[in-house]
């Protein structure tokens, strides 16, 4: 074996080193993390230190608690840059870790690629994207909890509490290897203060998604989704028979998620153009080719637009700029803009998640820190003019629509004109509402996901081929409701390689419904079994799914019995799939929506050939998806009424609660 191999081996095994590492200077081009806001009082800055000390021997204590000072000083957070570890951070094939579990080497492949530079927004904060959602809080967190993964047999569980390893505990090998939550906090302390607060101290946490459930796989995650969206948005506003060559997709935010955009532009065939302030996250999709063209000029941009117009041009640009720019100078040059959102991260408004008009990205960054009240005013004034933008287009015939992102909830909150005129409901659909959630989620489609463990592209590509043709043996009796999202799904899954969809590991994803994943997963570990696969494989999915995530404003927008404001979905999905067979299941308050604005629920599974995984995957998969759809036919989403009746005649074992449809006219006639 290499000695690079055992050198990172022996470290993981080493848990806290054995000796006080020298300190390290913060790499010069690195994607650094906005500074926080100094929320703390005096005393509680002494807590944040006490906190963060207490991973460590006391003898160390009068050379760290200084340092760990200057950094809550300087950044709002402790971070422990001293302990970052020396060797590359990527996701390795599963063979290369030091492990007693299979399972739980998995799980470090997977941690690992969440903090791959090439993947993560913010690695040296542990940060994998929209701006806060982090893997871990602090590098102490990240080395206990590879080493508890290394030390665990199949008999042991390890408790993840917001990033800290609470510790293995005893257990039996059907039950997950690791439990994580994130940000689980008592209602009366989820305000985005409360985050601030508590984060600060280094008790909680914001895991986003898929960051703190270590199944994020680079942008390629919402790609597909977002492809799905885009493509079925044309199909709504486009008259029968016209394609989007020529048409302008028009959104912002390059970082983390959103660098998803401009791929799936190019793949639906459109005009995107996407704005991004931070230059350093336009220049890296740009150099993983996940956008075209970079373009830091407004006059440069409308010229080649115009351009790519006239030529019917299928292109994505990122405009290094604010996206307010961009919609006021269209308005005011005429460019028609077919379909228009927004993907910044306006879950987190106040810490980087969008800046204001008139500042550069630096002048912002010092304004945050220096006077988060001036901050705020002007972000919120911003909001406003790009509401008001909005607004000028589509009185022009612009379709637009809510990302679920809270772009529409914090406008709102600004004073932007974006409310219906019953002053309850926003002017612009979520695009759960218009699009994914009657299309997809209703009829249990949603982003499936795995990661070839061993690392080999080979090994990716027959689970391509394998996928494919499952898909299509079911489209060949499905029934007419859910033929468009095979046939999309297996045109995705026959282009996904050409369309150079991997950043980091092995990875894949497609939606698929309880009925495709149960099938794409047991040909998976029959195909590990028969040797035509070179290694395990992990299964996983996105939060953003059918079941596992309650948010009003985003997955459960299209709830309209009044239940979209509760969580239980979210927390039967988590305890659902921890007994039926998942390697580690997770749940977060806070997602791509916000911080106190949404509970999401995420698993992974692990298939190694074996008998016993083939009755895991069915058992699990099957309730996480069908929980989903049996709470959506119960608020009476026709497309789920039909999938879980479907269901229930395919599996004699489910029986589930079927909702009584009223006359609208007899209760209109009450008079209430």
């Amino acid at each position: 074996m290499l000695a690079t191999s055992v050198n990172f081996q022996q470290q993981i095994l080493l848990g806290i080193p054995s000796e006080l590492p020298t300190p390290k200077p913060y790499p010069a081009d690195a994607n650094r993390a906005p500074k926080r806001k100094d929320i703390l009082s005096a005393e509680e800055k002494k807590l944040a230190i006490r906190n963060a000390l207490r991973y460590f021997p006391a003898d160390w204590h009068p050379t760290l608690a200084p340092e760990f000072a200057e950094e809550l000083k300087k950044y709002g957070r402790i971070y422990m840059y001293r302990f970052r570890p020396d060797y590359k951070m990527y996701a390795r094939p599963v063979a290369e870790y030091p492990a007693q579990s299979q399972q739980a080497a998995a799980i470090m492949l997977m941690i690992q690629n969440n903090l791959d530079p090439a993947v993560a927004q913010h690695p040296n904060e542990l940060i994998t994207y929209g701006g806060n959602g982090a893997v871990f809080q602090n590098w102490a967190q990240y080395l206990l909890t590879m080493q508890y993964l290394a030390q665990m047999t199949d008999d042991q569980t390890l408790h993840v509490y917001s990033g800290h390893p609470m510790g293995l505990f005893p257990s039996h090998p059907e039950a997950p290897r690791v439990v994580v939550t994130n940000g689980m906090m008592i209602p009366n302390y989820s305000k985005p203060d409360d985050w601030e607060r508590y984060n600060a101290l280094g008790v909680t946490q914001y895991g986003q998604m898929t960051a703190g459930s270590y199944m994020y796989i680079g942008p390629q995650g919402i790609v597909h989704g977002t492809t799905i969206t885009v493509m079925n948005a044309f199909r709504k506003t486009l008259p029968e028979g016209a394609t989007p060559h020529g048409h302008i997709f028009l959104t912002a935010g390059l970082g983390g998620m959103s660098g998803a955009q401009p791929k799936a532009g190019n793949i639906v065939g459109c005009i995107t153009i996407c704005a991004e302030v931070n230059p350093k996250a336009a220049i890296k999709r740009h150099e993983q080719g996940w956008v075209d063209v970079l373009i830091d000029n407004i006059d440069d941009l409308v010229q080649q637009v115009k351009a790519a117009q006239a030529d019917k041009a299928t292109v994505s640009f990122a405009y290094i700029g604010n996206i307010v720019e961009v919609w006021e100078r269209f308005y005011t040059e005429n460019i028609h803009i077919q379909l228009g959102s927004d993907q910044t991260s306006l879950h987190n408004p106040w810490s980087g998640g969008y800046y204001p008009l008139g500042y550069s990205f630096e002048e912002a960054n010092e304004l945050m820190r220096n006077d988060p009240e001036a901050f705020e005013l002007a972000v919120k004034a911003t909001l406003r003019r790009h509401a008001t933008a909005v607004n000028q287009h589509t009185a022009r015939g612009t379709y637009f629509f809510d990302y679920g992102n809270a772009f529409l909830l914090e406008a709102s909150r600004a004073g932007a004109d974006v409310m219906a005129e019953n002053g309850i409901d926003f002017k612009y659909p979520s695009y759960v509402q218009d699009i994914l959630g009657p299309m997809c989620f209703d009829f249990g489609f949603g982003p499936f996901r795995w990661v070839c463990a061993s690392g080999e592209a080979k090994d990716l590509d027959h689970t391509d081929a394998i996928a494919a043709k499952v898909l299509e043996e079911i489209k060949a009796t499905a029934p007419a409701e859910i033929q468009q999202q095979l046939a999309d799904n297996i045109h995705w899954i026959k282009n996904a390689k050409t369309n150079q969809l991997v950043v980091g590991s092995q990875a894949r994803i497609l939606y698929a419904d309880a009925e495709g994943r149960a099938k794409i997963a047991l040909a998976f570990n029959q195909a590990i079994a028969n040797g035509e696969l070179s290694g395990p494989v992990v299964l996983g999915r996105d939060h953003h799914d059918v079941s596992g995530t309650d948010s009003p404003y985003r997955e459960t927008s299209n709830i309209y019995d009044g239940s979209k404001f509760t969580a239980d979905m979210a927390i039967h999905n988590v305890i659902g799939d921890s007994f039926r067979g998942a390697t580690w299941v997770s749940i977060h308050n806070g997602g791509g929506v916000g911080w106190g604005e949404v509970i999401n629920g995420g698993f992974g599974m692990l298939l190694d050939g074996s008998a016993e995984a083939a009755v895991r995957l069915q058992q699990m998969l099957f309730f996480d998806v069908n929980n989903g759809i049996a709470r959506r036919s119960w608020a009476r989403n026709k497309g789920s009424i039909q999938a879980i009746q479907r269901e229930m005649d395919r599996t004699p074992g489910l029986k589930v609660t079927l909702a009584q449809l009223v006359d609208d006219e007899l209760i209109d006639g009450l008079g209430v």
